[in-house]
């Protein structure tokens, strides 16, 4: 029995009912036994690759695989983060740097996890593309010899002649099955949709890596803050962090300028952020420009390119005079925000631009709106508005290394070379740390100037512009990347919705030039409505039909 199963084209569940080749067997009936070998080896290796069994597992061992890049900062994204890391792990950190743990998207293991699936995904689709296509091209299977072993099937004895039961049969199956009529009665076939979509399905998610790969070759993504009143170059210069895809070229960029008019924002009375807007005037290389607004999840499109507001916070305008004198420093310093309220910190670096002078730098805070502490310890921001803004900084001077040719982190005062500057002793000389004295702390509100001890010269807090922090994004893929996800949902649908089934109909002419109608489906695994469609085409026959012996289910 189990031999006649596994050979029969009309049991789904069959190798020859998926359009296979059944084992080759000996004169015997046993299975020929043959070495396997090498190359048998090979075979073997290659047909588990490319089942589906370990396609999903390989699913599964990607998606697992993509878990680090959320537990632990990722490089390409936050180096400062990573850095960070380093500080606060100092022993664990180089050995996830080893296995790549700060880079997990280009990490070896990763890409040999993302190939195998994708050569698994390959490897079993493209067979069964090709099976499928047969089978669409073949008419459906011929009628089984006996139904008695379908637990699916029913009899009835109609008073008309066969021909026009023919008929009526084949209007019933019209438009749900493909149907055919053979010498030994009618053969039926639906559900051609549903190995469709899951075809669909396994190339979309083909198309879903191909476009997340194209989108690491050939996209880019920068950030760069951009100051009320300034412009934005897209070059590789104006960017505060630039990051290419391997195949893209800096060349290609589309030479647009941006430019922030304004940045506004809307607070609640306990600090709570309700809406942020840019707005910014776009200037095309063919002279036309263009007003737009950019909001949080509401980006705008350049040429292609997506800029998205990803921060904001405030970069006073500062000028600082040298002790002759001259002016050091005339520009805007952005400050990060570090809290829900834009307690937020900066770095000022002042060049020597007079002989004799000594680099100076300013770092601390800036608190929008500034209250004492209990007890008149400190002062901190109470609301992100500018209510009541002040700037706390302490001072530094010496070597800022600005004639190294280095880069620098512009949010880093590096002091290894520098001296911090104390309150004068009580016989007016520079005071130290082990005069007891304390580090000088300038306290500076808008339109306000100090003078610097020492002799260093005097800092003026100019005015108060926002900045918005622009997230610049270009990847070709995502249409690409849409459209597979869509098909995939759509293909999803079909394979898990679409019953597969199978219809036959036998007649034989009966008494008194009436008809004996014999008939039995056949479904790939358990349907419940098989029995009530076997049901509804018999009923479209002529009078009640008898209700369908056994229950709904595979052939045995």
């Amino acid at each position: 029995m189990v031999r006649q199963l596994d050979t029969d084209p009309t049991n789904l569940s069959s190798k020859e009912g998926q359009g296979r080749e059944p084992a080759a067997r000996a004169p015997g009936g046993a299975p020929a036994q043959t070495a396997i070998g090498v190359r048998g080896w090979l075979r073997w290796t290659w047909r588990q690759l490319t089942s589906m069994r370990v396609a999903l597992l390989l699913l599964l061992l990607l998606a697992v695989a993509a878990v680090p890049g959320s537990l632990f900062p990722q490089a390409p994204q936050d180096a400062a983060a990573v850095s960070e890391y380093y500080l606060e792990h100092p022993d664990l950190a180089p050995w996830l740097d080893r296995l790549g743990f700060f880079d997990v998207y280009a990490s070896p293991w990763f890409a040999a996890v993302y190939l195998l699936l994708f050569t698994s995904l390959i490897g079993c689709i493209l067979p069964r593309v090709a099976v499928h296509w047969r089978a669409l091209r073949s008419a459906p299977p011929r009628v089984p010899r006996s139904f008695s072993r379908f637990d699916v099937r029913a009899e009835r004895a109609l008073v008309e002649a066969p021909d026009v039961v023919e008929g009526k049969v084949l209007a019933a199956l019209r438009g749900r099955y493909r149907a055919v009529v053979t010498p030994d009665g009618i053969t039926a076939e639906r559900g051609y949709l549903r190995e469709s979509g899951n075809l669909l399905f396994h190339l979309s998610l083909v198309g879903i890596l191909v476009s997340l790969a194209a989108g690491q070759l050939y996209s880019f993504r920068g950030q760069a803050i951009v100051v009320e009143g300034e412009s934005f170059a897209n070059s590789v210069l104006a960017y505060d962090s630039f990051e290419p895809g391997t195949f893209f070229d800096t060349d290609d960029l589309d030479p647009f300028t941006l430019t922030l008019e304004d940045f506004s924002s809307t607070f609640t009375v306990d600090a709570q952020a309700r809406d942020f807007n840019a707005r910014v005037r776009v200037a095309e290389p063919d002279g036309t420009e263009r007003t737009e607004d950019i909001q949080v999840n509401s980006p705008l499109d350049v040429n292609g390119a997506n800029v998205y507001l990803s921060g904001n916070g405030y970069a006073p305008r500062m000028t600082v005079r040298d002790g002759a004198g001259e002016l050091a420093f005339d520009g805007t310093v952005p400050f990060l925000p570090q809290d829900g309220v834009y307690t937020s910190k900066g770095v000022i670096k002042v060049p020597d631009v007079t002989g004799g002078q000594e680099q100076l730098g300013l770092t601390g805070m800036f608190l929008p709106t500034a209250v004492l502490d209990e007890g008149g310890a400190g002062v901190r921001s109470v609301h992100p508005d500018p209510s009541a803004p002040l700037m706390v900084l302490t001072l530094w001077a010496g070597d800022l290394g600005l004639d190294d040719g280095a880069p620098q982190n512009v949010y880093v005062l590096d002091t290894d070379a520098m001296r911090q500057v104390y309150e004068p002793a009580e016989d007016g000389s520079a005071g130290s740390a082990d005069g007891g004295q304390r580090p000088v702390t300038i306290f500076l509100a808008p339109g306000e100037t100090v003078e610097l001890p020492e002799g260093l010269g005097t800092v003026t807090f100019e005015s108060l512009p926002r900045f918005a922090a622009l997230d610049l994004r270009y990847d070709p893929s995502l249409t690409a990347l849409l459209v597979s996800s869509v098909l995939a949902m759509v293909g999803l649908f079909g394979s898990l919705f679409v019953p597969r089934r199978r219809l036959w109909v036998r007649l034989a002419p009966g008494p008194d030039g009436g008809t004996g109608l014999s008939a039995a489906a056949l479904a790939r695994g358990d349907d419940p409505g098989l029995a009530a469609d076997l049901e509804r085409v018999l009923g479209a026959v002529g009078p009640p039909a008898a209700v369908p012996t056994g229950r709904p289910g595979r052939a045995r």
